[in-house]
């Protein structure tokens, strides 16, 4: 992979993490493979809420963690899925934006 700066755009990532799993990964893991790592990552960025929040304590073995990681984690389990699937995020995330603009105008109290 190349060096990244942090204006990195979600194509750009796309596209990087794409390179790496066909040049040097291995290439991409069965559909449900995928899901498996993205629950298994959701399941990483609870416990460190948890922990964070102080909902549950770390576990006596437990190192301590990084919730910024963890979520990165979770982006990539999900860029390769949408790769996988030659889904453009940053078009279908433009289109949600503007879906919840419109649906959600009113929706929630303003503070």
């Amino acid at each position: 992979m190349s060096s990244f700066s942090k204006d990195l755009t979600i194509s750009n990532l796309q596209k990087e993490i794409d390179d790496w799993i066909i040049n040097e990964g291995g290439g991409y893991w069965p559909p449900f493979s995928m899901l498996a790592a993205i629950l298994e990552e959701l399941g990483e960025v609870s416990r460190e809420i948890n922990i964070i929040e102080k909902i549950k304590p770390p576990k006596s073995d437990q190192v301590k963690g990084d919730l910024g990681m963890e979520l990165a984690d979770l982006v990539i389990a999900i860029i390769c899925t949408a790769n996988y699937y030659k889904i453009d995020l940053t078009q279908k995330l433009i289109e949600k934006i503007k879906q919840i603009k419109i649906r959600d105008k009113n929706r929630f109290i303003k503070l």
